[in-house]
């Protein structure tokens, strides 16, 4: 992972593991952070070259709610098509239907994405 140590890297989303962005709201920004933005440009090609690699949660570390557990033991098939998707899929469904409080929101997010993931399609696909 890049060092920052001027701070202008920024975490997309919560969700986001390792992939930061820099912002910009006008040109002269970027004339002002020209060298800063070139000493990143060049860490990240040597990080590149070297291989490095960002430690990321597994999705044996996210908890599948409730909801799709129940849905699982009803439909062996909606489990198995689950389980066959990447790892990114997977968790882009979990932290989705996760994110209701109330369990009837987790049903229905899972009842309108059943298709979808016996498909083998991910949540934006």
């Amino acid at each position: 992972m890049l060092q920052d140590p001027h701070g202008i890297l920024i975490q997309q989303t919560e969700n986001v593991q390792a992939a930061r962005q820099i912002r910009f709201t006008n040109v002269q920004e970027i004339v002002e952070l020209e060298p800063i933005l070139k000493a990143y440009i060049f860490e990240a090609i040597e990080v590149e070259k070297a291989g490095l690699k960002v430690n990321v949660k597994q999705n044996a570390e996210l908890i599948i709610p409730e909801e799709l557990h129940k849905k699982f033991d009803e439909l062996p098939a909606l489990k198995a098509a689950f389980e066959a998707l990447t790892p990114g899929r997977q968790r882009a469904y979990i932290l989705y239907f996760s994110k209701p409080k109330q369990s009837k929101t987790r049903e229905s997010r899972i009842e309108k994405y059943m298709q979808q993931i016996l498909n083998g399609k991910g949540l934006n696909d």
